[in-house]
């Protein structure tokens, strides 16, 4: 399991200290939700933020695209320094070539489904994609509740991807604390997103041991 805050969550006023402390805590990767007041209701960061928390940390960039302008916005955010791009199929004039693109500049290419989206919406896609990220929330703000009805899609995504050998990983975002994470990981999600789950803890170092020890037994 890798574990990867959320930095929608964190204090931007000391970012480059958020960072570290996550990282220092025991952190795989950084999560990065990038939008664009469009797609989502909300406006946050670009490539010169991703750019800036390139310079103060190795872990692997994680960016999720919440754009209307995927094809424009994924390149510059891998050049910036973005290790994954995660898109939602629905704002791709052309999915697949958007994430060969995106595997073409060297990043790992997702695609990111919310919880209304039928899985048969992006099976498709699956043969060219090196993660798909399940939104346990809809995409837009931080510190919502967890949907518990995504945990069975997570289950089946999980399967399909074990029955047709496919080197994908499942990536589940939103509401993901250390009281619900095993059940995230027992349905099979690989990459946990959480932000206010670590964030708005008091020890983000005693939160993450936590969630590694609620998941140990799985």
């Amino acid at each position: 399991m890798k574990i990867a805050p959320s930095i929608l969550s964190a204090d931007f006023s000391r970012l480059k200290d958020e960072i570290e402390a996550v990282e220092a805590a025991g952190a795989d990767w950084l999560h990065v939700d990038v939008m664009d007041g469009h797609f989502v209701p909300n406006i946050t960061v670009g490539p010169v933020v991703v750019e800036s928390i390139r310079k103060v940390t190795r872990l692997p960039l994680d960016v999720h695209l919440m754009v209307t302008e995927p094809d424009k916005y994924a390149p510059e955010l891998i050049k910036a320094g973005a290790n994954w791009i995660s898109v939602h199929q629905d704002t791709c004039k052309d999915p697949r070539t958007t994430l060969k693109t995106i595997r073409r500049l060297g990043a790992g290419a997702s695609i990111a489904v919310n919880p209304d989206i039928d899985l048969d919406e992006v099976e498709k896609f699956f043969s060219g994609i090196d993660m798909i990220l399940m939104m346990t929330v809809f995409p837009g703000f931080a510190g919502q509740t967890f949907i518990e009805d995504v945990l069975p899609k997570i289950q089946k995504i999980r399967s399909i991807i074990a029955e047709r050998g496919l080197p994908v990983l499942v990536e589940a975002d939103g509401g993901i604390k250390a009281d619900n994470i095993h059940r995230v990981v027992s349905a099979g999600a690989e990459v946990i997103v959480s932000g206010s789950g670590i964030f708005k803890t008091a020890d983000y170092g005693e939160t993450i041991r936590r969630m590694r020890k609620a998941v140990e037994k799985i």
